[in-house]
């Protein structure tokens, strides 16, 4: 059924539930509010393409995956805006950020890390601790 013929149908004539709307992807106008944050995005990553050597910028992509890092990428535009970058960053320093950023979580961690094992004791087993039946 070509367009044409679409228009021809009437409201009446449509089985329940259907709509002579177009079936196909709404493009509504994106409000000004919606635009203004995409150009801060545009510019937040070109400022910390600039700041960040590739490895350091595909670790950081990878982190952001993961973990919430906004602040950290924020406050890399803004050093990186009042110019108190020496240079770009290297990964190595990314993760000294990384880790300035969180010391709570490699205490956490580690602690998580650890395993502990305790053994149950059953009635039928002795207090001694030579198990050797040698003793007789």
């Amino acid at each position: 059924m070509d367009p044409s013929q679409l228009q021809a149908v009437s409201a009446s004539e449509l089985p329940e539930g259907f709509t002579l709307a177009d079936p196909g992807p709404s493009q509504q106008p994106q409000s000004q509010q919606q635009q203004l944050e995409q150009q801060k995005q545009q510019q937040k990553q070109a400022i910390l393409e600039q700041a960040l050597t590739s490895d350091a910028l595909a670790r950081l992509r990878r982190i952001k995956l993961v973990k919430n890092v906004d602040s950290l990428e924020n406050g890399i535009v803004s050093m990186a805006m009042s110019g108190k970058l020496p240079g770009p960053i290297t990964e190595g320093k990314l993760i000294e950020m990384l880790e300035r950023m969180n010391p709570q979580n490699r205490e956490s961690n580690k602690a998580a890390s650890t395993i502990q094992i305790q053994r149950k004791k059953y009635a039928f087993d002795s207090d001694d601790e030579d198990d050797n039946d040698d003793d007789l």
